[in-house]
């Protein structure tokens, strides 16, 4: 006859509590949490019928917001500091192709010229982001 108390007591400890603990802090985090988008700005670009994907490597990217200031590398610059900061970059880079995400609202004045020091700072290509309708 077995009584109760002469069970084998295993030196394992019990690990389900522990995995329970887990899964419920996992599910916290991910409720609690939230999302970062990429683009810290709100650019609305415009739309064409005609634009191609482009891939999605590391490129030179400035950013023409609503109020017409130009953005690089997250940083307000006039015309003498964004043609200064590309051409440090475009020389050390192979590809020299800058793309310029402009708002659709944001003057075309600033476009041409951010083209215009683009190509001074010594870009061989401009590609302009747009959104495909």
């Amino acid at each position: 006859m077995q009584f109760e108390g002469n069970r084998r007591n295993s030196n394992v400890p019990n690990m389900t509590p522990l995995i329970d603990i887990v899964f419920l802090l996992l599910v916290f985090f991910m409720l609690t949490s939230h999302f970062v988008r990429d683009d810290a700005l709100n650019i609305q670009l415009p739309e064409t019928e005609t634009g191609e994907r482009l891939d999605e490597k590391k490129s030179i990217e400035i950013v023409i917001n609503a109020e017409g200031q130009w953005l690089y590398k997250q940083q307000v610059l006039d015309a003498d500091a964004l043609r200064l900061a590309l051409h440090n970059d475009l020389s050390r880079r192979e590809d020299k192709i800058v793309r310029i995400r402009g708002d659709k609202s944001s003057d075309l004045g600033n476009a041409v010229t951010v083209l215009d020091i683009a190509r001074q700072a010594g870009a061989t290509g401009v590609d302009i982001v747009t959104e495909r309708k």
